[in-house]
């Protein structure tokens, strides 16, 4: 099993070499790049030319890509959020128009899984009109015909709110017939919804890759595992459980320093070995 981590741990900073060079140093061989204008310019060529230098460089393997969530974040300040299901069409197209370039990403530097936020979390909501259904699956039908063309599988992200809870991503895949989109399990919003490993075995057939994090059960802090509440061992024997052997991305806020947050999820990531080897 693989283990990596999503550049979300230095989200507040343009992405360097260093950075990657600091994740494969501690033992990690997979990698998520978190796409904010800010932190990755997935528009500049000369960017993206640097990306693919640097995976070869280190060695690691682009597992994924975060579809854009926000069009900047600057000082730990977040600019305009994206939404897919916003009923303003003007609005749901941009965030389909940014979710594109990041897939012709994967024509330079390949990649598998885009991980998409359907409508944002509800806490950052400003009413019904960012998480509409309809205008959820509309979005979901474009990107999924987009993501086939350059050899990308999309993965529906579980996050806090109604269209994206575990059972209600499984019925929107169902619903739109779309076998090609999966589902990525982020087991800490899971925590701050309900039972992670009910989540887990409710998303089995369609659970292509996780986000693996901790909280305290109410605020979705991205801590390191172990530092929070969510029971570890029963999370990883239900993904045992279901048969998952894909990538385990840890997606962790920079709490104090980049290089302790990567040594404590090295420290993390060991456990993990240790609880599925028993």
């Amino acid at each position: 099993m693989q283990f990596g981590v999503s550049t979300h741990l230095f989200h507040n900073s343009p992405l360097a070499q260093a950075h990657l060079q600091m994740v494969a140093d501690r033992g990690f061989e997979a990698l998520e790049l978190f796409a904010t204008r800010t932190h990755f310019d997935y528009h500049d060529a000369t960017r993206v030319a640097a990306l693919r230098d640097w995976l070869r460089q280190t060695g690691l393997t682009l597992n994924s890509v975060h579809a854009p969530i926000t069009d900047s974040l600057v000082n730990g300040v977040w600019g305009t959020s994206y939404s897919n299901a916003a009923t303003d069409s003007v609005r749901r197209q941009q965030a389909v128009q940014e979710a594109r370039h990041t897939l012709r990403l994967a024509d330079d530097v390949p990649y598998r899984y885009l991980v998409v936020h359907v409508g944002v979390p509800a806490e950052y909501a400003s009413g019904p009109a960012d998480n509409h259904r309809d205008a959820a699956r509309r979005s979901v039908e474009e990107l999924a015909e987009a993501a086939a063309q350059h050899g990308v599988q999309i993965a529906l992200e579980v996050i806090p709110n109604d269209l994206s809870k575990p059972e209600s991503l499984v019925r929107l895949i169902e619903d739109l017939e779309l076998p090609q989109v999966g589902i990525c399990m982020d087991v800490g919003h899971a925590l701050l919804m309900g039972d992670v490993a009910d989540a887990i075995e409710t998303v089995a057939g369609h659970l292509v890759t996780t986000h693996l994090h901790d909280n305290d059960g109410r605020k979705d802090d991205h801590r390191v595992p172990f530092e929070g509440r969510l029971d570890w061992p029963n999370a990883l024997m239900a993904f045992q459980k279901v048969g998952y052997d894909g990538v385990m991305l840890l997606e962790l806020a920079n709490s104090s320093d980049p290089q302790d947050v990567l040594a404590r999820a090295r420290g993390a990531r060991t456990r993990f070995e240790e609880i599925l080897a028993s």
